[in-house]
């Protein structure tokens, strides 16, 4: 008797786990990649805060290099709009790197990133540097970026 017990709750076991949805790891990291060329695409044109803000989650969070972290929507919108109004302002970055874990509810990118903006006198300045964002899947079917953190200073 205990052994059919035992047997019935393997074997429900064994169907439930059966029944979870397989994930195509493959398929979310071209998903993931390409949303985040996507955002450096609209950050590269520099031209439409909502759409380059549209990429982070509501409670996201930015660490750019030497200032205080970003915190939400609106601060990130506010960030956005102050980059772009900057006289010389770009941005834009390459993606090097995807991963996404197995669930496929979570990932990061990495590679790097490259910011022009004028200095003191007005004389352009580039910053070259690396960057890794961490993604959430949102339960819309969109990835988000949940932390966005870069450095300056990579030397070729």
């Amino acid at each position: 008797m205990k052994i059919c017990y035992v047997l019935s709750l393997v074997a429900i076991g064994a169907i439930l786990i059966s029944c979870q949805p397989q994930i195509d790891l493959d398929a979310a990291r071209t998903e993931l990649r390409q949303t985040d060329e996507a955002w450096a695409a609209a950050a590269s044109e520099g031209k439409d805060a909502e759409k380059i803000v549209s990429f982070w989650a509501d409670d996201a969070k930015v660490y750019p290099p030497g200032a205080p972290v970003i915190e939400g929507k609106a601060a990130i919108r506010e960030f956005i709009n102050g980059a772009l109004s900057a006289p010389g302002f770009s941005a834009n970055w390459d993606v090097h790197e995807v991963v996404v874990s197995p669930d496929g509810k979570m990932g990061y990118t990495l590679g790097v990133d490259q910011f022009t903006e004028a200095d003191s006198t007005g004389a352009l300045l580039t910053m070259k540097g690396r960057y890794v964002t961490f993604w959430r899947k949102e339960s819309s079917g969109n990835w988000k970026c949940v932390i966005d953190i870069w450095n300056e200073g990579m030397t070729e």
